[in-house]
């Protein structure tokens, strides 16, 4: 097998045994991004020598970190202080930041090796679409706005990327990529030179191709309690299957993936039941919105500000505030969100883990959309761990995943409920990608 096609977790195992170099990893994604993203388009910025240089400087020191040598790319609405960082902006298409984002820092200081930038929506937020396609139908979206990221860890480009989520932008490309990603509880992972939309929606998380490969990272950010040893078993799990109040919205492929999940984890010895939400839940969505737009108006006011006529139409509408948010507005959303937070996080001693759905289906036709993120915003603002886990494929061939949540700070229980449960609900995509390597 190609090293390109090892989870993250797979090539730190071999380059801690001495069967792999950081340098053999780094070449097999280069080689594999060489070959696919002409077509793909995942990446806007890659220095492959700068890479094979730093991974055969790898190759020399001793072993730090599980993240040694594994291969990271980062959206581009991150700071990189050795690559531009334009915010696919035509605003900022020579920036260059003067230091890594926080993030970045922690990654690289724990050994991995920067790949390059991958396309986003503009700003992260709304303006022009990123021009990645979906690697499994190249006339649908990856998702967005970590549309670049999700495509690139999806095809085996890279093993771990960086997300970012504000509304669904992490965990819808996730399912529509068929990946594993991880969108930690507000907070815990620093945003200090992330392009910011809301300061309290924006989450950064990060992209695999299996629990293990999330649980590398988190153990970098040093997650609440993620070194606990507290293996979780699947049989006597008790999991709530909550379709949320915007079911209605929910395609024929995340019916199948939610009837298979439930039916997969019953087999397995589960105990599954139904989650119904309070009715003030059904205004989550709509607080959502309120408060991306009416924080987004102080976000891009300097923007508009700086930028004028140059700037996408999306951002001077939301520093005009074109909405009509009113502070009322804001205050009602987020007192909405403070009460559902507390309510949500307190159904837990009734069970230990929420799925839910992760996307209303299959990935649109199109690179005109990134899809609806009608079953993300409402878990964004409640500010929980969101964790995405493939489950099966729709009518059109395309991966449909489902998410686990769990009460704020959950995040390494999260963890372990996931590496118990995935490989019940995840078994048709990891044989599609066995057989693509």
């Amino acid at each position: 097998m190609e090293p390109c096609f090892l989870t993250a977790a797979e090539a730190a195992s071999r380059i801690e045994g001495g069967s792999l170099t950081c340098e053999e990893l780094v070449r097999s994604c280069i080689a594999r991004i060489e070959a696919r993203d002409a077509t793909i388009k995942a990446w806007l910025y890659i220095d492959k020598a700068h890479a094979i240089a730093t991974a055969r400087e790898l190759d020399k020191r001793p072993r730090k970190s599980p993240l040694h040598g594994l291969p990271f790319g980062v959206k581009d609405m991150i700071d990189t202080a050795d690559m531009p960082t334009t915010y696919n902006s035509n605003c900022y298409w020579q920036h260059r930041p003067a230091k890594d984002a926080a993030c970045v820092s922690v990654v690289r200081h724990s050994g991995a090796v920067i790949l390059g930038k991958t396309d986003t929506v503009e700003f992260a937020a709304a303006g022009r679409k990123a021009a990645t396609r979906n690697p499994y139908n190249l006339g649908h979206t990856p998702g967005g706005s970590s549309s670049g990221s999700g495509a690139a860890v999806g095809d085996c480009q890279v093993q771990l990327a960086f997300g970012t989520q504000t509304g669904g932008s992490h965990i819808r490309p996730a399912s529509f990529n068929g990946i594993y990603g991880l969108k930690p509880t507000w907070g815990v992972v620093s945003r200090e030179g992330a392009k910011q939309y809301s300061g309290t929606l924006d989450t950064i998380g990060w992209y695999g191709r299996s629990v293990a490969d999330l649980r590398l990272v988190a153990g970098a950010f040093q997650i609440f309690d993620v070194e606990r040893d507290e293996p979780v078993s699947c049989r006597g799990l008790k999991v709530a299957l909550c379709k949320t109040p915007f079911w209605d919205k929910a395609e024929a492929g995340t019916h199948r993936a939610f009837a298979l999940a439930s039916e997969r984890l019953t087999k397995a010895g589960a105990l599954v039941s139904d989650l119904t939400l309070s009715p003030p839940f059904g205004g989550m969505y709509e607080a959502q919105t309120t408060v991306m737009f009416g924080e987004g108006r102080a976000a891009f006011l300097s923007e508009h500000l700086a930028h004028g006529p140059a700037l996408h139409q999306d951002f001077t509408d939301r520093a005009m505030n074109s909405k009509g948010i009113t502070p009322a507005q804001l205050v009602a959303a987020y007192d909405l969100a403070a009460a559902c937070r507390k309510e949500f996080d307190s159904l837990f001693g009734d069970f230990d883990v929420v799925l839910t759905p992760a996307s209303t289906g299959e990935a649109p036709q199109g690179l005109h959309t990134t899809g609806d993120q009608i079953f993300n915003a409402m878990w964004t603002l409640l500010h929980v761990p969101c964790l995405a886990i493939p489950c099966t494929f729709g009518a059109q061939g395309l991966p449909v995943g489902i998410q686990i949540v769990g009460p704020r700070f959950s995040d390494a229980r999260l963890l372990r409920i996931a590496a118990a449960i995935a490989p019940v609900i995840d078994v048709e995509s990891k044989a599609v990608t066995e057989r693509a390597a």
